[in-house]
């Protein structure tokens, strides 16, 4: 990975943690902002998608892995009112650890890629018919991206569903963390 590939990652998981953790309102820009930076993402980093071999395979597999995390992240957070009927999003701990093993694993694997596993990957890759890097960044970028679009949508729906009035429980809970 390069010095930009590290920023960009951790930068985008300060991000989203300090967007995020604790509670927060659920507004427009809490469904608008993320499908903004998932759009940018999309046409910066997916113009060229390869698609020989297995490639397909592999990416199929990325936007699994983004599925699974992106619902892994909407179940650690809660939706809730506040005593005014406000929704309110609450992520902690659970939320911060998806999110560190989906960034943390992406970074892992392309460090330990381009080092003491290349040769591990690049036989993987001959053998299952990947036609090599671009392949595997592709597949990276989808998950993540499919990892926002999944966490959005299911925020969305369970909002769709929440009660329209405070819960007694919810009542009582503060409105920060």
């Amino acid at each position: 990975m390069t010095t930009a590939e590290w920023i960009l990652n951790c930068t985008l998981l300060g991000w989203v943690l300090l967007r995020n953790l604790g509670t927060r309102p659920v507004t427009r820009g809490t469904y608008l902002v993320p499908l903004a930076v998932v759009a940018v993402a999309a046409g910066i980093y997916l113009r060229d998608v390869p698609g020989d071999g297995n490639d397909r395979l592999l990416e199929l597999a990325g936007i699994g892995a983004g599925v699974v995390f992106g619902l892994a992240a909407a179940a650690c957070t809660r939706l809730l009112r506040d005593g005014s009927g406000r929704l309110l999003a609450r992520a902690g701990a659970a939320f911060a650890v998806v999110w560190v093993l989906a960034i943390g694993g992406r970074i892992a694997f392309a460090e330990l890629a381009t080092h003491s596993w290349g040769p591990a990957v690049a036989r993987f890759s001959m053998g299952h018919q990947i036609t090599g890097a671009d392949a595997w960044r592709a597949a990276f970028v989808l998950m993540a991206l499919v990892m926002v679009l999944t966490r959005v949508a299911a925020t969305a729906v369970a909002a769709a569903r929440s009660p329209r009035t405070p819960l007694a429980a919810d009542a009582a809970a503060p409105a920060t963390a």
